[in-house]
């Protein structure tokens, strides 16, 4: 009798740690693959992975990671509620590596974007350290839209890993202001390889005259052309740094991005409040 209690007691220790173990795992993989509500979708399916990642954080918090070991679009997305005609920003931080568009496209990468639209922030491509990422849009007609972190993009794929963390949307207020600012960027080189060839041109002290002169004409014609009711300010830069990269569309053939320009203008954009953005530059 004393045996049976016995083995009894060792029979329900077993099972016992084995629950623990079977809690154990569950637990490590609720921790990997809770994703808040996100919806994750890909256009080739099961070819990248989502993961909750706790070796890689910002601020001590589990990001949210994209694996694409083959080009594929992938994003997680939310749906949210928004107020008709309104203006709103939304904010990440984001990490890369090895991020390589399959096309020659310069909005492909990691990115937030308006899932089943074009609008998008720009796309993060290589292998880059934490950085902020903000996509500004206006909610229009619309009463909700999925906001999706997304590594790929609207019109192409993308391989390589990217982590998405401190997610944040603000409402905006809509501005009745007549007053525009503008930023002109004066790109004074152009120094880019387009078909395997150098191709380096430079924006003469006559171009820029001439190019100031346009500006002061769009600054008086905008208020003669509304008799005073709008008017606009340029605020004129000369960037010295080279343009380097141009963005290509096998329809359009190349342009210049936001990306192409980003590192030469981020800090006077982040310290200034334009309504519009102008990028000049000689492309032959």
């Amino acid at each position: 009798m004393e045996l049976k209690t016995k083995n009894h007691k060792k029979g329900y220790f077993i099972v016992l740690a084995i629950l623990f173990i079977i809690l154990y795992f569950a637990y490590q993989f609720y921790q990997k693959n809770n994703f808040n509500d996100f919806v994750r979708s890909e256009t080739n399916i099961y070819k990248s992975k989502f993961i909750r990642d706790k070796e890689t954080t910002y601020h001590d918090k589990k990001s949210y990671k994209i694996e694409s070991n083959q080009y594929n679009d992938a994003m997680f997305y939310k749906k949210v509620k928004v107020k008709k005609n309104q203006p709103y920003k939304v904010t990440c931080m984001v990490k890369t590596k090895d991020v390589e568009a399959k096309e020659e496209n310069s909005g492909i990468g990691a990115q937030i974007s308006i899932e089943g639209t074009t609008e998008r922030s720009i796309a993060i491509s290589g292998t880059q350290d934490w950085q902020k990422l903000e996509l500004i849009f206006n909610s229009k007609n619309r009463e909700e839209v999925n906001i999706g972190f997304r590594l790929g993009g609207y019109l192409g794929e993308t391989k390589g890993e990217a982590w998405f963390a401190d997610f944040s949307i603000e409402e905006g207020v809509s501005e009745e202001n007549n007053n525009w600012k503008f930023a002109s960027f004066i790109f004074k080189t152009t120094d880019v390889t387009i078909n395997q060839k150098q191709v380096k041109l430079e924006v003469t002290t006559s171009d820029i005259k001439d190019i100031n002169n346009t500006i002061k004409f769009f600054e008086t014609s905008c208020s003669n052309l509304s008799n005073g009711k709008m008017t606009a300010k340029c605020d004129v830069y000369e960037i010295d740094m080279p343009l380097s990269k141009l963005s290509y569309d096998s329809e359009f053939g190349y342009y210049v991005s936001a990306e192409d320009i980003e590192s030469q203008i981020k800090d006077i954009i982040t310290a200034n409040d334009y309504d519009h953005i102008f990028a000049i530059v000689r492309l032959r």
